[in-house]
């Protein structure tokens, strides 16, 4: 489904005045950041399909924390538009949100897809057959993921799934540097200069914290869910798979 969004120039400034946030001026540009920023995104998403097709039954109900722009479940609601599911984004983010509900609109989803206005970390949707993070619980607090992924954990429906994706750290020095090296090389290929890279990474280094893919694990398991296993890596960036027992 192609996205239409204006380019991502954020970050050709001298200087950063504050953190990242995601005000209006990234709302605007956000589609195409995702889409030059994060790799193999939109193969994530076909993957992630792929599972909720074989875990859900029809007339269960899809849930993507931090939805954003509504790209993942508008793709969702295209690749799985006979499994009969229910999509609903929910985001606290009124400019994403008003967004998402255009993109709808333009692509004639409003009646497959809601999206909702609600703290992500506060959920209260029992019986949900999968819940989506992508690339948001490095946003909230560590000492928060826990009682966060807990709350996931009770939402779900025995047999239900949670699909995570996050940028990831590998605790061997080395390794993490060659890692991020290459996802620069990534970006520059993408189209971003060595100033937005390095002013963006200024930005985000006391907003998004990552996980190594064995803490993300432990944290999965520790809260209950019975398998977790990785779909999909690249280099820095992994998805796994929580199943909670049936």
């Amino acid at each position: 489904m192609k996205k239409h969004s204006p380019r991502d120039t954020l970050f050709r400034v001298d200087s950063i005045n504050e953190d990242f946030v995601f005000n209006e001026h990234v709302v605007e540009v956000f589609d195409d950041m995702l889409d030059r920023s994060v790799p193999f995104y939109g193969e994530v998403i076909r993957s992630s399909a792929r599972l909720l097709d074989c875990f859900l039954h029809s007339g269960d109900t899809v849930y993507d924390l931090g939805c954003a722009t509504g790209t993942t479940l508008l793709e969702f609601s295209r690749i799985l538009e006979r499994k009969g599911l229910h999509f609903i984004g929910i985001d606290n983010s009124a400019a994403m949100l008003d967004k998402a509900r255009l993109k709808a609109k333009i692509y004639s989803k409003e009646d497959s897809l809601d999206f909702l206005k609600e703290d992500i970390t506060t959920i209260h949707h029992p019986g949900t057959g999968a819940f989506i993070v992508n690339y948001t619980m490095q946003f909230i607090r560590p000492l928060k993921r826990e009682e966060f992924v807990q709350r996931i954990y009770s939402n779900l429906r025995p047999g239900g799934i949670l699909l995570l994706s996050e940028k990831v750290i590998s605790h061997d020095r080395r390794i993490n540097r060659e890692y991020i090296d290459i996802y620069h090389a990534f970006k520059r290929s993408r189209g971003y200069s060595e100033l937005e890279i390095a002013k963006k990474r200024e930005a985000l280094e006391n907003i998004l914290i990552p996980f190594s893919i064995d803490e993300n694990r432990a944290l999965l398991s520790n809260c209950g869910f019975q398998s977790v296993e990785t779909y999909f890596q690249w280099f820095n960036f992994a998805s796994f798979i929580a199943v909670k027992p049936a």
